[in-house]
C-alpha cells in the first residue's frame, strides 16, 4: 500500500494535523498538492510525506487520493521545512504557513484558478512532399524550435493552417508569460568612499552570518548592496533584496535593473495574481537570479541563495499582521542559515533588538558614519505651542512657510511629511459635543473633502457628511484637525503657481501609482511632494533641499512601548530626504513637545544617544530586547464571550512564572470586541510552549471566540 501524509486546507484550525490517504499508480512527491475527500467534501492538501509499499495496518478506512494537482512539487524541501518551523515559532496552523509562502494562483484554496495558458506550435514531422511555401514555413519553424500560435498564423496564414491540418505541425499549450522588454545594463563607475570599500569587504568576507549595516542617511548603502550583489552573482548564487514599502520598490527596481538588466525578478503585493505567479516561477526555473521585493518575497523558491539584504530593517512593515504573524527578519536569518548565505540588516536607525545584538557581537556591526556628499542637513525645531500662542497657524509655522518660499524661489524642491491622511481627522458638533464615530469600530470618522464623505480608516465604512448633527440636529458639525488633503489645499493657496503631488493611501490606490508619482517628482514636474510616512524613507532626489515635518511628535502619544522608537525613526528617516545632492539640505521639525529625548536626539542625528536612553527605559519596564513578548487577542462579536474567554486564558496561564498583563479591552474593530493578554518572559522557548498549550486548550474547548496570537508583536495599540 502506498500512503501520503498530508496537511488539509480547512477553515477549522482544530484539524491542524497530518491525515493519511492511499494512492496507486500516481506520481506523488512531498511539496505537491493533491485533492482529497475530507468529511464528504473535496479539499486541497499539501503532501508532507510519501511512503511506498508499507505493511502498516490501520483501524480505520484509508481513503484514496482523488486527484494529483501538480506535475512537480511547488514547495521544495527547504520551504516545506520552513513552513513547519514557522508554524512552531508563530503558533500557527501548518497549512496557513504554506499558504503564506505561495502566490495566489498556487495556494490550496485557489486551486480552481486557472493558470494562464498560451498556445504554441512546433514541428511534429516533415512530410516527404511539400510545396515550396510549406517548405519555407516549416524550415522557419525548425530554425526557432517553437513559436506562439498567434505569431505562426500571422506570419504564415493559410500555409500554416494547412500544415496544422496535415499534422506536420503540433499545437500545444505552455504557461503564458508577459512580454519582457530587453533591458540594457550599465556598469556605473562610481567612486566609493573608504567606508563603503571597507563595508563591501566585510560583507563579502564576513566574520558572522548576520551583519548589521548602520549607515546614516545618504551614506551610500544602496551602492554597497549593488556591489556586493554583483560579486555574489558572479559566484553563481542568488540574491534577495527586500524593501519595506511598495512605494520604495520602483526606485530600487530601477537602480537594480540598470546594473543587472533582465536578471531581476520583482515581487510585491501591487502585482496581480498572474504577475506574481510568473515572477515566482521565473526564480524557480532559474530564469532570474536577483529578486527585489517586499515582505512576501522572502518565500521565493531559491535553491542557491548567497545574499539576503533587508533595507530599512527597522521598519514595522516587515512584520506580517495576519496569521502567521512572522517577522521577515527571522525568516531571512533562518533561510540564510540553511543556504549558508550572508544576511545583511541595513538601516540608518536599526531596531533596538538588532543593534543590541550587534554591539554584543552576536551580529557583525558595520558602520557608515558619513554621507557620500559629507553634507548632513541642518535640522531645526519649531515649537508649535509658541507659534499658536503668538497667533500663528497650528498647521504651518511662519518659519516653514518662509523656508519653502526661499527653496522654491531657487527652483529647488520641497518634501512635506504629515502622517495623517484625509482632510480632517474628526467631525465634531460644537453644540452638543458629539463626534461622528464609525458604527463598526471605536474610531472617529475622518472627513474627506474631495468626495464630501466621512470614512473609517479601519474597516472602510463611509457615509456622506450629514448636514446636521445626528444627536441634536444642530447644523454645527465641523471638521477638526488636519490631514494630507487639507495640508495640500493650504499649500496650494500659499503657492498657487507651484505643482503639488500628494502621496497617501487615497492617491496611490491604483496600480503603479507610487511609481508614476515619484517619477513625476523625479523629473521635476512638481515642486512639492506631500504625503504620509510612505515618503519618509528610501527616496533619493538630489534637488530636494527642504523637508518639513508636521506633527513630528504625534506618535509619542500612542499606547505602545515602541512609540519613542517609532518617533525617532520617522524623524531621522524623513530628515534624511533633504540635501542628498551637492546642495545643502535643511529640515524644519514642527512639534509640540520639543524636550522629549526622541525629538532631541533626532535633531542631532544621534542614534547612539537615543539607543542608550531608550534601552534604559526598556530595561526598567521589562520590554524587548530584555524580554520576549506574546500578545494573545480574544475576538468575538459578543463582548461578554470575548471577555470570559480572555479571563479563562488568564486562569490557564496563572501557574506559569511569566509576568501577565491583562486582560485589557481594546477598541472594537469591524463589529468585533477584542480583549488582550500580554505575556513577558525571559525565555522565548518557554513562552512559545506556554502559548501553544493555551492555544490547544482553547481549540479543545470548541469556543467560538477567535484566538489571535502574536509572538514578539510590534504593534501594541
Amino acid at each position: 500500500m502506498n500512503l501520503v501524509y498530508c496537511y488539509i486546507e480547512h477553515p477549522v484550525s482544530a484539524i491542524d494535523q497530518r491525515y493519511t490517504y492511499q494512492f496507486h499508480d500516481e506520481k506523488i512527491e512531498p511539496g505537491m498538492r493533491i485533492q482529497v475527500d475530507f468529511a464528504h467534501r473535496l479539499c486541497v492538501a499539501f503532501v508532507d510525506e510519501v511512503v511506498y509499499d508499507t505493511k502498516e495496518s490501520f483501524d480505520f478506512e484509508i481513503k484514496d487520493v482523488v486527484k494529483v494537482l501538480d506535475a512537480s512539487p511547488i514547495l521544495n524541501a527547504e520551504l516545506m521545512a520552513l513552513g513547519k518551523w514557522l508554524a512552531e515559532t508563530t503558533v500557527s496552523p501548518v497549512i496557513a504557513c504554506f499558504q503564506a509562502m505561495l502566490p495566489a494562483k498556487l495556494k490550496p484554496k485557489s486551486s480552481k484558478q486557472r493558470i494562464k495558458m498560451e498556445k504554441w506550435v512546433r514541428v511534429h514531422h516533415v512530410p516527404l512532399v511539400m510545396t515550396p511555401k510549406r517548405q519555407e514555413a516549416l524550415s522557419a519553424l525548425q530554425a526557432v524550435g517553437e513559436m506562439t500560435l498567434t505569431m505562426w498564423r500571422r506570419d504564415f496564414k493559410s500555409v500554416g493552417k494547412a500544415l496544422e491540418e496535415c499534422q506536420a505541425v503540433e499545437v500545444f499549450e505552455k504557461e503564458a508569460k508577459a512580454a519582457e522588454e530587453k533591458l540594457s545594463v550599465s556598469d556605473f563607475d562610481l567612486t566609493l568612499s573608504e567606508e563603503q570599500k571597507q563595508a563591501i569587504e566585510q560583507v563579502l568576507h564576513p566574520r558572522k552570518s548576520v551583519l548589521c549595516l548602520h549607515g546614516v542617511t545618504g551614506s551610500g548603502k544602496t551602492e554597497v548592496f549593488l556591489r556586493c550583489a554583483k560579486e555574489v552573482l558572479k559566484q553563481g548564487k542568488q540574491v534577495l533584496l527586500l524593501v519595506p514599502e511598495i512605494a520604495l520598490t520602483p526606485m530600487m527596481v530601477e537602480r537594480v535593473q540598470k546594473r543587472f538588466g533582465n536578471d531581476v525578478a520583482i515581487y510585491h503585493s501591487a502585482l496581480n495574481d498572474q504577475e506574481k505567479y510568473e515572477q515566482f516561477q521565473s526564480v524557480r526555473r532559474h530564469e532570474k537570479n536577483i529578486v527585489v521585493g517586499t515582505r512576501s518575497a522572502i518565500f521565493m523558491p531559491f535553491d542557491q541563495l548567497g545574499l539576503i539584504i533587508l533595507d530599512e530593517e527597522h521598519d514595522s512593515s516587515y512584520k506580517q499582521d495576519s496569521q502567521p504573524q512572522y517577522h521577515c527578519r527571522d525568516v531571512a536569518i533562518w533561510r540564510g542559515a540553511v543556504h549558508h548565505a550572508t544576511v545583511l540588516l541595513a538601516s540608518a536607525t536599526p531596531s533596538l533588538e538588532t543593534y543590541a545584538r550587534a554591539i554584543k557581537d552576536v551580529y557583525q556591526l558595520i558602520s557608515l558614519k558619513s554621507r557620500v556628499s559629507n553634507n548632513l542637513p541642518d535640522v531645526s525645531l519649531i515649537n508649535m505651542q509658541q507659534t499658536v500662542k503668538k497667533g500663528g497657524s497650528y498647521i504651518l509655522s511662519p518659519q516653514l512657510i518662509e523656508a519653502m518660499r526661499l527653496s522654491l524661489d531657487r527652483n529647488e524642491q520641497v518634501i512635506l511629511l504629515l502622517n495623517r491622511r484625509g482632510y480632517q481627522p474628526t467631525i465634531h458638533c460644537s453644540e452638543c459635543g458629539t463626534t461622528l464615530m464609525c458604527p463598526h469600530c471605536d474610531r472617529a470618522l475622518v472627513y474627506h473633502k474631495d468626495d464630501q464623505s466621512a470614512k473609517c480608516h479601519l474597516c472602510g465604512y463611509s457615509i456622506p457628511v450629514p448636514s446636521v448633527c445626528p444627536s441634536c440636529k444642530s447644523p454645527s458639525l465641523k471638521g477638526m484637525g488636519f490631514g494630507t488633503q487639507r495640508l495640500a489645499e493650504m499649500v496650494s493657496e500659499l503657492f498657487p503657481d507651484k505643482k503639488i503631488i500628494r502621496m497617501d493611501a487615497d492617491t496611490t490606490a491604483r496600480k503603479n501609482a507610487h511609481r508614476d508619482l515619484l517619477a513625476q517628482f523625479g523629473r521635476h514636474e512638481a515642486d512639492i511632494l506631500l504625503g504620509t510616512q510612505m515618503i519618509a524613507k528610501g527616496l533619493d532626489f538630489e534637488n530636494v533641499t527642504l523637508v518639513g515635518i508636521l506633527q513630528g511628535d504625534a506618535m509619542l502619544y500612542r499606547s505602545d512601548y515602541r512609540s519613542s522608537e517609532l518617533t525617532f525613526d520617522l524623524l531621522c528617516q524623513a530628515s534624511g530626504r533633504s540635501g542628498r545632492g551637492q546642495k545643502k539640505g535643511k529640515v524644519l521639525l514642527q512639534v509640540f513637545d520639543d524636550q522629549h529625548y526622541a525629538v532631541r536626539c533626532a535633531l542631532t542625528h544621534d542614534y547612539l544617544k537615543f539607543f542608550e536612553q531608550e534601552m534604559r527605559y526598556r530595561h526598567l519596564a521589562g520590554y524587548p530586547p530584555y524580554t520576549y513578548l506574546a500578545s494573545i487577542l480574544y475576538i468575538h462579536k459578543d463582548k461578554e464571550s470575548a471577555s470570559e474567554a480572555a479571563c479563562e486564558g488568564m486562569r490557564c496561564l496563572a501557574e506559569e512564572t511569566f509576568r501577565l498583563l491583562g486582560p485589557s479591552e481594546l477598541m472594537k474593530v469591524k463589529d468585533e470586541y477584542r480583549f488582550r493578554i500580554c505575556i513577558k518572559s525571559k525565555s522565548l522557548t518557554q513562552l512559545q510552549k506556554a502559548v501553544y498549550q493555551l492555544s490547544r486548550k482553547h481549540r479543545s474547548s470548541k469556543s467560538k471566540v477567535r484566538l489571535q496570537i502574536d509572538i514578539n508583536p510590534l504593534n501594541m495599540d
